[in-house]
């Protein structure tokens, strides 16, 4: 009919009433939002860059040359067969997927003080948007290996991927949930006491070499083992390994513990955010 008016939606924005109150309509409506936020986080990150996306790139291959170098020239550690720059360069990608996770996660709330405190939205909608441009920066490097991986085979070196890469998507995962659990949980702690920022890349850098990045588990003495069984990282960055590239070795029951653990590990990274946001605006 002539002049009338198109419906409108009427959303009530109500306090959450209870920490497993996560309201993912809420985060679906707000698709559009985390559209804009991925490319905020875009403009921001390569604007009045010379070489802009490029350094998506450039970043891993440089880190993977100097790991050669320092690695694999000096210290002559050992590969487990894999051509260095190829082995060098996965463990370098996976890594920086789980940091930027647990570092942007990290910053909710203190980078986004200014935005959060003018206007209602989904605060997880942020996290979201971190994680979606991480992934879209992994989806990049991968490609990179995969041409590494092409040259290396073309050159007739014996890698090759396992049946298990079919389970890649699900290491990736464990990936992102565990370095966003932990980025959430350190989230909610550091709107209060703002030094344990200083701590989180202390702690990165020192965690890195407790985990296989840059060497296999098989150049890990035995007196170690118990140290690197606790590391949740360490299954899942040898699994990557050897479903792409047919080298290494873990146990899966290991490696279920560590999936259990890093999904847990989620969860409580999104209670301890419900929690925080309804009082995090009056601390900061």
């Amino acid at each position: 009919m002539l002049g009338k008016k198109p419906a409108t939606e009427v959303i009530i924005i109500e306090p959450k009433r209870s920490l497993f109150d996560f309201r993912f309509g809420e985060l679906f409506r707000s698709r559009e939002l985390i559209q804009n936020l991925i490319r905020r986080d875009f403009v921001t990150v390569y604007k009045q860059t010379i070489l802009g996306p490029l350094w998506f790139i450039v970043n891993p291959l440089i880190t993977t040359g100097m790991y050669v170098f320092v690695f694999g020239r000096i210290a002559r550690l050992g590969t487990d067969g894999i051509p260095q720059p190829l082995f060098y360069f996965s463990g370098t990608m996976l890594w920086a997927l789980f940091s930027s996770c647990l570092q942007k996660s990290s910053d909710t709330f203190i980078n986004n003080a200014a935005l959060f405190g003018k206007i209602y939205f989904p605060r997880l909608a942020v996290t979201i948007s971190y994680i979606s441009t991480n992934l879209r920066t992994f989806g990049i490097q991968f490609g990179v290996f995969l041409i590494l991986f092409l040259y290396y085979s073309i050159r007739g070196v014996t890698v090759s991927p396992t049946l298990w890469a079919l389970a890649f998507p699900i290491l990736i995962l464990q990936i992102v949930a565990l370095g966003t659990g932990l980025g959430l949980i350190l989230s909610s702690v550091t709107t209060k006491y703002r030094d344990l920022r200083n701590l989180i890349t202390l702690g990165l850098n020192m965690w890195m070499y407790i985990t296989p990045v840059v060497y296999p588990i098989s150049e890990v003495p035995k007196r170690f083992e118990l140290l690197y069984s606790l590391n949740i990282l360490s299954p899942v960055m040898e699994l990557s390994r050897y479903v792409l590239l047919g080298r290494g070795s873990v146990s899966l029951e290991i490696w279920a513990i560590s999936f259990i653990v890093s999904c847990l590990t989620l969860l409580i990274g999104i209670l301890a955010f419900n929690r925080t946001e309804r009082t995090f605006i009056d601390v900061i």
